[in-house]
């Protein structure tokens, strides 16, 4: 009979099981994945009672071993696409924006990124026929750039629903959950809490599958400041990510992150942008695109990097009702 609570693991019982929930640690899969060192902090056990209790979960959760080609391939089958609204950008994606992946977008302000974002906050919640996984979505907004709004305006942009009456923004944003990210610690904290959220609907009608974190790294880059404080920012960065990618491997969810730029003065040829975050979100993302202003509504989107993608280009469009061609 497979384990499902915690208390049935090795070196836990009802106080370790109740502190590693508060932490949350509330699945056997989640403590499959984590490192000793958080088991230690989060559950006040020994080092190696931490490695006990995850040798234990990985076993249970089958997570952490070798596997051949074939049986990862069938796990492949599992990842969803969602359809960004725009045909040239669907297949610069291979076919949409992917779950079980960190999708970066970078650009200067006005590039569109967060159009984009509220575009698949909206597409992931459509039946798999229209190119959606009939999911919910959590926003970590770290700038204030969430509009209700917004959503409204592209719910409306949607062919009608299979009664033919026109959908209803209200249904869309029952399943956007949103929270206002103050600083770079709260912002960790709450991709944590957001752990917690998904669990609770993983049974429900509408399971997370989307993830948002806008921006990504404006918080990060105004805390720390200076040569000095690099070190320290990129560690705590790059914890981040990999929580955010934990999330998303757990739930079979997308990472969606946008990210600022910098301008580099002293380049003579080429762009002169750069996204912020160093090599440590360079690595972490599946995919990078990089989106540019065109004229008027137009915006040029660029795969810079993807595992199994060949690098391109596509244009689409920013409407008041969403994405287009």
């Amino acid at each position: 009979m497979p384990i499902k609570l915690l208390e049935d693991l090795p070196g836990v019982g009802p106080a370790t099981a109740e502190k590693l929930r508060e932490a949350g640690f509330s699945s056997v899969e989640a403590i499959a994945v984590a490192s000793p060192g958080e088991l230690v902090a989060a559950a006040e056990v020994g080092e190696a009672t931490a490695s006990k209790i995850i040798a234990g979960a990985r076993e249970v959760a089958d997570v952490g071993g070798f596997e051949t080609g074939d049986r990862i391939l069938e796990r492949r089958r599992m990842v969803g696409k969602i359809n960004t609204g725009s045909k040239n950008l669907n297949e610069l994606l291979g076919g949409g924006m992917e779950t079980q992946s960190i999708m970066e977008l970078y650009g200067e302000f006005g590039s569109g990124k967060t159009q984009v974002a509220h575009q698949m906050a909206v597409n992931v919640q459509l039946p798999s026929e229209m190119g959606g996984l009939h999911g919910s979505v959590i926003i970590i907004d770290t700038e204030n750039t969430f509009r209700p709004e917004r959503i409204a305006q592209m719910v409306k942009g949607l062919p009608p629903g299979p009664d033919g009456q026109e959908r209803d923004p209200a249904d869309f944003l029952k399943n956007i959950s949103v929270a206002r990210a103050f600083n770079s610690n709260h912002q960790i904290l709450l991709a944590e809490k957001a752990m917690e959220m998904a669990e609770k609907a993983k049974d429900s009608d509408y399971p997370v599958r989307l993830i948002i974190v806008d921006s990504v790294t404006a918080h990060f880059r105004a805390e720390y400041v200076g040569r000095g404080t690099l070190a320290n920012r990129q560690q705590k960065l790059n914890k981040h990510l990999h929580d955010l990618m934990r999330f998303g491997d757990l739930n079979n969810a997308l990472i969606l992150v946008t990210n600022q730029v910098m301008s580099k003065p002293d380049t003579f040829f080429g762009d002169p942008t750069k996204p912020v975050g160093g090599h440590v979100l360079g690595h972490t993302s599946t995919f990078r695109i990089y989106l540019r202003k065109s004229k008027g509504e137009k915006r040029i989107a660029r795969l810079v990097d993807s595992p199994n993608l060949p690098d391109g280009e596509a244009v689409f469009s920013v409407t008041t009702e969403g994405l287009k061609d």
